[in-house]
């Protein structure tokens, strides 16, 4: 029988549901920062998996010494990459410092005055009008140094992020046996294989997917820099390398690769003239560009991902664009792994289902 006594139970546990649900979704909204590391460090934890097999069964290494050499392998990685871009740092400054900014300026006043005349407007002095006391009295000079200390902070951040991730990823390399067996403490009894087998299995498929991702990355990586060095394009390694780098996020990464690569082909190319030069060469590294995107997502990103994970390509695809319409780029770039971990789940706790069966066939 139902009485006051038990609706007043039932509200109060419902409340007490909801009040939990949200402290706990506020908690992780407050800690999303040590997520992202989280993140971050089980994914290189992933990629090196191979890597750390290879120390601790063929040279014999410890478990911590094995974790030690990775971490180092991955911060050299990373400082190489940082002085590959010094470079073509100094080089886009050194063109820069070659711009003849008296022509420049004649020209953006003969655009200044085309737009004008288009429109009908009066001429303006910005000069006069910089002048003007009632103009200047207004100007908050405050945002410059707000800025500079906005970009103090990001970098401030951005070390101790590395710092982090890296002392995570030695713990998650040296100690991820412990791991496991706490665990098998943890977990509860009736669903203890279920959820090791799933374990394992994301673990597998995940490692052999970002080991996939990476040799995509190579591939389109080798066929960019060939494309610059055909066409005579300076610092081409490293222009490579960014641009295949934004491969990661799929379908517009590629399209932003190319815009950058035309806007340090036209950089590299001041001085030049623009018809005879500069236009030419930009539009065949972009066509260039659009030939081996053609290459990377009809031939080897559907092979790669699809070996990789064990799924369709069409699968992959509408997954990849279902993510990126709901939750934008982050969405495609988490999409695949995400959907994978999925699979394995509902393959273990739902196997007798015709749609999991469906999907899963060839995990």
């Amino acid at each position: 029988m139902i009485t006051s006594k038990v609706i007043s139970n039932g509200i109060l546990r419902a409340i007490a549901t909801i009040l939990g649900v949200s402290l706990i979704l506020y908690f992780l909204y407050q800690i999303q920062t040590v997520i992202v590391y989280l993140c971050v460090s089980l994914i290189l934890c992933l990629i090196a998996n191979p890597f750390v097999k290879f120390l601790k069964e063929k040279l014999k290494f410890s478990s911590s010494f094995a974790a030690i050499t990775t971490v180092v392998f991955f911060i050299l990685l990373m400082i190489g990459f940082i002085l590959l871009f010094v470079p073509l740092i100094i080089s886009q400054a050194n063109n820069l410092s070659l711009l003849d900014t008296k022509s420049l300026q004649e020209q953006l006043i003969l655009i200044e005055r085309d737009f004008e005349n288009y429109f009908n407007l009066q001429h303006l002095d910005f000069q006069s009008l910089l002048k003007n006391p009632d103009i200047t009295s207004k100007l908050d000079f405050s945002y410059f140094t707000s800025f500079i200390n906005s970009i103090l902070n990001m970098l401030a951040g951005f070390g101790m992020g590395l710092v982090s991730v890296f002392f995570i990823t030695f713990f998650f390399i040296k100690d991820q046996n412990i791991f496991k067996e706490n665990a098998k403490r943890i977990l509860p009894d009736n669903n203890e294989d279920k959820i090791i087998n799933s374990i394992t299995k994301i673990n597998h498929l995940l490692t052999r997917y970002f080991i996939g991702l990476l040799l995509q990355l190579t591939v389109v990586f080798i066929l960019y820099f060939i494309v610059l060095v055909i066409f005579g394009s300076e610092n081409a390694f490293v222009i490579a390398f960014l641009c295949a780098v934004l491969n990661i996020i799929p379908y517009v990464g590629p399209i932003i690769g190319t815009i950058l690569a035309a806007i340090l082909t036209m950089l590299s190319l001041i001085g030049g003239d623009f018809q005879t030069e500069i236009l030419p060469k930009t539009i065949y590294i972009v066509i260039g560009f659009l030939l081996v995107q053609a290459i990377d997502n009809n031939i080897s990103q559907p092979i790669i991902s699809s070996k990789s994970v064990n799924s369709h390509p069409l699968e992959i695809f509408l997954i990849t664009l279902i993510s990126g319409i709901t939750f934008g780029i982050v969405g495609m770039i988490i999409a695949i792994p995400f959907y994978t971990c999925l699979k394995v789940i509902a393959k273990e706790f739902f196997p007798n289902n015709k749609i999991v069966i469906v999907l899963t066939e060839k995990i």
